[in-house]
């Protein structure tokens, strides 16, 4: 129980106007000493509330698709005496957004009798679960309130598990492996582009004989293409603290990576590459690389309700050294790496140039937070570019990824200056 002091200093103005009455016979003094001392005196014994409520909670989706609208409807009963100023706030998760209605109602509610309201709420991908619902009742007079919380029935989580984006496709870096696929390799084997030519061997297919070659010369040989290997991918989404930036109304650098890993992995997936998922922050997260629609599926979920990927950021402490020496004992010997970070400090910009100095060729996809035109904004913006400059002189390909611009443009617009 709190008092509320709504009626603080009645007390003294009623002795006053009281004195005044008494020493000056003025009849408006002794009014408003009267008129004070009973409402003093009502609100001093003004009987305490006691709220016993039932509440139920009812979500009209609980696993929504991305970006659509859930309603959420609340029932509250009261099960006890007459609460004549009741307030009640719902439980919203931190990270879903209310988008229409409020999820707050204020009411007088007699015994027996319900009040009900509802808001709409927009939830980011992973699992949300709503709290208690928060209630304060006060008496009559609003001079004693009681604070408490109240456990719901019904509903209680929203899971939003998106489908992971699409792109056409996405250019790894040439390495060695041994499974056949589309990175082209620098060993002569069966591919589409032309290698070398070698002595025939008994056992070589006809197909692939230099016929020019015996029609001229006489001499059989064979003519071996460019290898075509599938490539084992490694995904590593920067989710330390510092990563979750973001420009005005925009998505936070991390929740643009996340996106950004999905489209990149369903993209290699699709061309036959094997697709692994780590992270770089103080929650671990690992997915060894694999193929196939349930290793998709394995990789969708992982991004939406890994909680080491969650929309907010984390609080606990990051090593930076020991992650690295963790990832590099996970990384098959042949696996790439294409690392999401926004590179807004040089934590993850030397962590990078680590993995490629130890073998595993790196490609960095950055999405930019540093828009705006303030001092700081753009002394980060500068901070960043010199950042990526020296990254990329560490033979480290870049996508500088602008906010407001789709993934796909970026690349294609990467892709080019990867060419030269």
């Amino acid at each position: 129980m709190t008092d509320t002091e709504r009626w603080r200093g009645i007390a003294a103005v009623t002795f006053v106007s009281a004195a005044v009455a008494l020493l000056f016979t003025a009849p408006g003094a002794l009014l408003v000493a009267v008129v004070g001392g009973a409402y003093a005196g009502y609100a001093r014994f003004d009987t305490e509330p006691s709220p016993d409520l039932s509440v139920e909670r009812e979500v009209s989706d609980s696993t929504p698709a991305r970006d659509d609208e859930v309603e959420v409807a609340v029932t509250v009963r009261n099960d006890g005496g007459f609460l004549p100023d009741l307030r009640l706030l719902d439980g919203v998760p931190d990270a879903v957004e209310v988008t229409g209605g409020s999820p707050r109602l204020a009411t007088a509610l007699r015994a027996g009798k319900e009040a009900s309201f509802s808001y709409l709420v927009e939830a980011p991908r992973g699992d949300h679960e709503f709290g208690d619902l928060t209630v304060v009742a006060r008496d009559v007079a609003g001079s004693v309130e009681v604070e408490t919380t109240v456990a719901v029935d019904g509903d209680d989580t929203i899971r939003c598990v998106p489908e992971l984006d699409t792109i056409d496709g996405f250019p790894l870096r040439s390495q060695a492996t041994r499974q056949v696929g589309r990175l082209t390799t620098n060993e002569g084997g069966t591919g589409v582009e032309f290698h070398a030519t070698r002595e025939y061997r008994r056992g070589d297919p006809l197909s692939r004989l230099d016929w020019q070659r015996l029609a001229r010369t006489g001499e059989l040989s064979t003519v071996e293409f460019r290898e075509e290997r599938a490539g084992t991918v490694v995904l590593v989404v920067d989710t330390r603290e510092s990563a979750y930036v973001a420009d005005a109304d925009e998505e936070s650098a991390v929740d643009r990576s996340v996106g950004a890993a999905g489209a990149v992995a369903s993209a290699l997936l699709d061309a036959g590459d094997r697709v692994g998922l780590a992270s770089c922050g103080p929650r671990t997260a690992w997915l060894a690389p694999g193929l196939g629609r349930d290793h998709r599926q394995r990789l969708r979920r992982s991004l939406a309700l890994d909680d080491a990927f969650a929309p907010t950021p984390p609080d606990e402490p990051f090593f930076s050294r020991t992650t690295l020496v963790r990832l590099l004992g996970r990384l098959p010997s042949d696996a790439q790496v294409v690392c999401f970070t926004p590179l807004v400090d040089d934590g993850v910009a030397a962590f990078a140039r680590q993995l490629d100095a130890h073998g595993h060729p790196v490609t960095v996809v950055s999405p930019d937070p540093t828009g705006g035109s303030e001092v700081g904004e753009t002394l980060a913006r500068v901070e960043r570019r010199l950042r990526i400059r020296d990254v990329r002189r560490a033979g480290v390909r870049v996508l500088d990824w602008a906010a407001g611009t789709p993934l796909a443009v970026a690349l294609a617009t990467a892709e080019r200056r990867w060419r030269t």
